[in-house]
């Protein structure tokens, strides 16, 4: 299965944004042909105020958003897994940070809302509340594309390893992680993280990144990019440079089955109270 990543510089211009999106598609489509294509966390709407978002979010089916990632999907007859859009919870307060999966006639196959909720301090003394936002999710979400069992996880997720333990459970041969990842964390712990994620589930990681700068009410922010694949010996297979673009590599159900079958984690797995 060929699967193509597309890496964005979202802003808080939500037309910008499903422009830069569409283009991007329609780029990888036509010179690669991919089966699969991710793009990254918010790509629809990223930074604003609270009320920028609340009105930038959309209740599904409805919506720009929405509507532009089925109409693609059908148009070039490519699996599309949306990123993660700004989904609005009727009768709350708070949106879903939300992945949304279309399959080649353009119907959801899938519907994932992010789990862990980015409320930290970074390095650069930069403060994220996501949760003052955002809604977090409680369900761990797969889906069958082309055969292959994809598991679906968002950004800060990252950092926990029992979603992904769950996910392979769950029979995941590929993870989807759209993210957003600030440039202080990122650097660091990016790549790191991908990778260990893909040794420890024997997955394929596919992670389709937010790269520069946005505007966060009065601050400027940025992100890492650096959008990667990186195969189930969590070796990296294709890499995103700097700024908006795409990347794509082939994912072969039969070297997931040969990692495992040389290291059967999955069969000395014990369990520990």
């Amino acid at each position: 299965m060929k699967i193509a990543l597309i890496q964005m510089n979202s802003t808080d211009d939500k037309a910008a944004n499903l422009e830069q999106a569409a283009r991007l598609i329609d780029e990888a489509v036509a010179s690669e042909r991919p089966d699969w294509i991710s793009l990254p966390e918010v790509f629809s709407f990223m930074g604003g105020s609270r009320a920028d978002k609340i009105a930038a979010a959309e209740i599904f089916p409805d919506g720009a958003a929405y509507g532009l990632m089925r109409d693609l999907s059908r148009r070039h007859g490519v699996h599309i897994h949306a990123g993660s859009m700004l989904e609005t919870i009727p009768g709350g307060e708070r949106l879903g940070n939300t992945t949304v999966a279309f399959d080649r006639s353009g119907a959801e196959v899938a519907r994932y809302r992010k789990i862990h909720m980015f409320d930290v301090t970074t390095p650069d003394g930069q403060d994220y509340r996501e949760s003052a936002t955002m809604l977090p999710g409680d369900a761990v979400v797969t889906y069958v594309c082309e055969g292959v069992t994809v598991g679906c996880a968002i950004c800060y997720d990252l950092r926990f390893p029992a979603l992904f333990q769950a996910l392979a459970a769950r029979g995941a041969q590929l993870i989807a992680l759209p993210s957003a990842f600030t440039l202080q964390t990122g650097k660091d712990h990016w790549d790191v993280l991908c990778r260990a994620r893909a040794i420890e589930t024997q997955t394929y990681f596919a992670a389709a990144a937010q790269t520069g700068q946005f505007r966060q009410g009065r601050e400027m922010r940025a992100t890492y990019g650096h959008s990667l694949v990186a195969d189930p010996w969590g070796l990296v297979i294709a890499k995103a440079s700097d700024g908006p673009g795409f990347v794509t590599a082939r994912a072969d159900m039969e070297r997931v089955a040969k990692v495992r079958s040389q290291i059967p984690v999955a069969q000395h797995r014990v369990a520990l109270d």
